[in-house]
């Protein structure tokens, strides 16, 4: 009886004029957005291979070890994966400036593509956005006249009369209609892979299809949702009118009213300068502990007064000391000179010269560690703790867990972020001992080139690799698990409904 019933509902369900419009919307959105994705991904991937060219040429044209501060930079390449879920993928920095002054955190990424606005206006809008809002109205234009339509007609009276259970024709209207609604969702993914593969710029490895695979199956998890919702609205309801209205308004609170609600409110609830003032203050006592033992440094030094230069004299540009200012933090950069040629005279004094940047960079170095835990706490408690209170009321709505769980199957959520991140104050780490192994602090070429320009063909290269496919599914699991639970539940409610009405 069950094949009877699934053969009657899907032939229904596919001779219906809303299953023609799931198709064609579908593919139309998809395949149109999908083009303009492809070029704003290939866009972002010129603008990093540029970036990557002319940082290496700003290294390889640096004279003295103390210019790799501010010239180093890393650059995070844009994930393909981006076209199915940005995430953060685009909206936060890509690139940072590696300073063994300061340990880099969030506050310093910056982007180095030249963003088209009118590309960006449609390029904002993923595959995963199109499947969140488009399929879950789908998915509750097939369910909200299930059983108020056929209680209406008096076709569910008359399909009661034969031996089934009615478990049983909810699971036959369940299976028939998400068969309608996974057929555009899956021909929709492979015209979007088709589409890859013909860009060329594009290649996908064998954990991309993973995560592709993953995108595919969290879809139809979260179509299960909103299709279960609208049951539970026909099941409740006499007249397909108020079950179509009634999911028209969960429809437009969960997925456009609700996360704009609570993003809207918790920004403006969640106030903290008070912790910004904190922080600032903290770390302006610790430069000025710095400044403190840099100044006692000058004072005991053989060179009569604090002069930074040791009365050396040569020729050659001249760098900045540092920019300090109470309201903002401090970016210290090497104090240096970036003599070409040297007075004899001066000879005797380089001494001194060396002694005083062995002693600082050292001390710099240290400091730039203590401020650098400052701000990351700062970092945590005004924009890291807030954003995750925000994602933990949002969650109370499927279209946020789907969206989260995608962001971590295609790599792009905030733990991808964090994890650039890591690997870039890992490569500061490394810089700051490869000047260590080089005695470069109490180097002639720390601070003049009068005897050559500093090579860097050992100069250590910036290495990042995303996380694992298994790591993202960690990431993944808990929205995963909570969308099903969302479906068992759902579904069970709805039996118990449909099980105690009279037809």
């Amino acid at each position: 009886m069950l094949l009877i019933l699934l053969r009657r509902e899907l032939l229904a369900n596919l001779m219906t004029f809303r299953f023609l419009v799931a198709i064609v919307v579908t593919l139309l959105l998809v395949v149109a957005n999908t083009v303009v994705l492809i070029a704003d991904y290939e866009r972002r991937l010129i603008s990093y291979n540029t970036a990557v060219q002319q940082h290496r040429e700003k290294v390889s044209n640096a004279k003295v070890y103390c210019e790799l501060d501010g010239t180093l930079f890393v650059d995070r390449p844009p994930n393909p994966l981006s076209i199915f879920n940005a995430g953060l993928d685009r909206r936060l920095g890509n690139s940072i400036t590696v300073r063994h002054t300061l340990v880099p955190t969030l506050w310093d990424t910056h982007s180095h593509s030249a963003d088209n606005p009118f590309l960006n206006l449609f390029s904002s809008v993923d595959l995963v956005l199109i499947f969140q809002v488009i399929l879950s109205l789908l998915a509750l234009l097939f369910a909200h006249d299930a059983i108020a339509g056929e209680r209406e007609g008096g076709t569910l009276r008359l399909t009661m009369t034969n031996p089934v259970s009615r478990p049983v024709i909810l699971l036959a209207k369940y299976i028939s209609a998400m068969a309608c609604l996974i057929l555009p969702l899956v021909m929709s993914l492979l015209l979007a892979l088709i589409l890859f593969s013909a860009s060329g710029s594009i290649s996908l490895s064998g954990d991309s299809w993973v995560r592709i695979c993953g995108i595919l199956l969290t879809s139809i998890i979260y179509l299960s949702a909103f299709y279960l919702i609208g049951l539970l609205i026909s099941a409740l309801t006499r007249r397909t009118a108020t079950a179509l209205m009634l999911s028209m308004v969960i429809w437009s609170t969960l997925v456009l009213i609700y996360p704009s609600l609570i993003v809207f409110s918790v920004n403006r609830l969640w106030q903290t300068p008070s912790q910004l003032e904190a922080a600032y203050g903290e770390i302006e006592q610790i430069w000025e502990g710095f400044e403190r033992e840099r100044t006692n440094f000058l004072k005991n030094d053989e060179v009569e007064g604090e002069n930074t230069n040791f009365n050396v004299k040569g020729s050659g540009s001249s760098g900045t000391g540092y920019n300090s200012n109470s309201a903002t933090l401090r970016y210290f950069r090497a104090e240096f000179r970036n003599w070409t040629s040297m007075n004899e005279a001066s000879e005797p004094q380089l001494t001194h010269v060396k002694a005083f940047f062995q002693f600082l960079e050292p001390l710099r170095i240290d400091t730039a560690d203590k401020t650098g835990r400052v701000r990351q706490k700062a970092l945590d408690q005004v924009y890291v703790h807030k954003a995750n209170f925000a994602k933990s009321l949002m969650r109370l709505s499927p279209v946020t867990m789907y969206d989260l769980a995608t962001e971590a199957w295609a790599g792009t959520g905030f733990h991808s972020i964090e994890n650039f991140i890591i690997s870039v104050q890992r490569y500061r780490q490394t810089v700051i001992n490869y000047f260590h192994d080089k005695a470069a602090f109490s180097s002639r070429h720390w601070f003049a080139s009068d005897q050559g320009a500093v090579d860097w063909s050992d100069l250590p290269q910036f290495s990042y690799h995303r996380a694992d496919v298994a790591t993202d599914i960690k990431h993944a699991t808990g929205d995963i698990a909570c969308l099903l639970l969302i479906n068992v539940i759902l579904f069970m409610m709805t039996v118990l409904i449909f099980v105690r009405q009279e037809v």
